[in-house]
């Protein structure tokens, strides 16, 4: 059998090389062209974040968090405030009563109360109710849907309102500087150093007075959580902004744009923010969590939406009270179970964006 000869033979002229690597692509049946993939930088950031376990997870549970708040609802033969009159359940109490004898012989009894309800009250888990019915008869799992739409809708709001307000201060504190970036600055610390809890205590007070002379109505307690949540929470995205822009703004290519004579508005949201994108994407991310958990938080304490509003945060102020916390669990667990898959969904995405888009990480 005769041997293959070397391409790199030094005795081969260079036509018989070029001939023998073209036999040999004929071969393979393509060439070396074909093998060759050019990337943009958004599908290598898309191709990483896609390798991740933990990434590709967190959007999963998203996507179905988002579809069971939002189409779930039109599948659900309740609605968010209808009760169940179809059946009735009989509420039967039973308080201790403990008294003593002459004798100091001690006896207990019982007081034994039977309310007949017209609505199916604190019903049982069943195939109409899959979570059973609260105090007022509303099925659950279907308050837990509608409580789904009020805490996403709540969390991308204010995180796009904090956003967008952190972008324009932060920038132009990095871009003009001296005294903008003083004045700035010092309104970021003050912000700071104001505790958000306090803060949200007396707005809740201020409003339940404003609701009992009539200056404010109960459903728009909500828009004025979301613009107190607004206010407290941009500092961070200045800050983040303006020290990017420190930086960008003695490049190259802002030089290039000053020499061709662009306005200050194209610098900075042109040439500027495109490159502060990234990480204003994690930090929006990461944020979204928080603000959820920030708003099931006020709920639980009874300073979120208006009373009878199903939310996440405000099916869990069942659990402050014994008999519920004890025998009543799928009024306050499932809400609980859905914050918790929310915010680590948050963070897992996030934190495969953060990997994503850092070119110094290698997957």
């Amino acid at each position: 059998m005769e041997e293959n000869k070397n391409l790199y033979d030094p005795e081969n002229t260079p036509e018989q090389a070029e001939i023998t690597a073209e036999e040999q692509d004929d071969l393979h049946g393509e060439n070396l062209t074909d093998r060759v993939k050019v990337l943009s930088p958004g599908m290598v950031v898309a191709k990483r974040f896609f390798r991740s376990r933990l990434s590709m997870i967190g959007l999963a549970t998203l996507i179905i968090l988002f579809l069971f708040s939002f189409v779930g609802p039109l599948f659900s033969p309740w609605g968010e405030e209808e009760p169940d009159k179809s059946t009735s359940k009989d509420l039967v109490s039973y308080p201790a009563i403990r008294y003593e004898y002459e004798d100091g012989t001690e006896y207990k009894a019982f007081d034994i109360t039977i309310t007949k309800s017209d609505v199916n009250i604190k019903g049982d888990i069943t195939w109409r109710h899959w979570l059973g019915t609260d105090e007022q008869g509303y099925d659950i799992f279907t308050r837990l849907m509608y409580g789904g739409r009020i805490s996403l809708t709540i969390g991308f709001v204010v995180v796009i309102l904090q956003t967008a307000l952190g972008v324009v201060l932060g920038g132009l504190a990095g871009y003009f500087g001296k005294w903008v970036d003083q004045l700035i600055m010092r309104i970021v610390d003050v912000l700071y150093c104001i505790p958000s809890l306090p803060i949200m205590l007396i707005l809740s007070s201020l409003l339940d007075a404003l609701e009992e002379i009539g200056l404010v109505l109960p459903k728009q307690r909500l828009y004025y959580l979301m613009a107190m949540l607004c206010l407290i929470g941009w500092s961070g995205t200045a800050r983040l902004v303006r020290g990017q822009i420190l930086s960008l703004r003695e490049q190259e290519f802002m030089l290039a744009a000053k020499c061709s004579g662009l306005s200050v508005g194209r610098k900075i949201f042109k040439h500027l923010l495109p490159n502060v994108l990234p990480q204003l994407i994690v930090s929006m991310t990461l944020g979204l969590g928080s603000t959820i958990l920030t708003e099931a938080t006020l709920g639980y304490l009874g300073l979120g939406a208006p009373l009878g509003t199903a939310t996440w945060g405000a099916m869990i102020n069942y659990a402050t009270k014994a008999e519920y916390m004890s025998d009543y669990l799928n009024f306050w667990v499932p809400p609980g179970i859905c914050i918790t898959l929310a915010i680590l969904a948050f963070n897992f995405v996030g934190d495969g964006l953060r990997d994503a888009f850092d070119p110094k990480m290698k997957r």
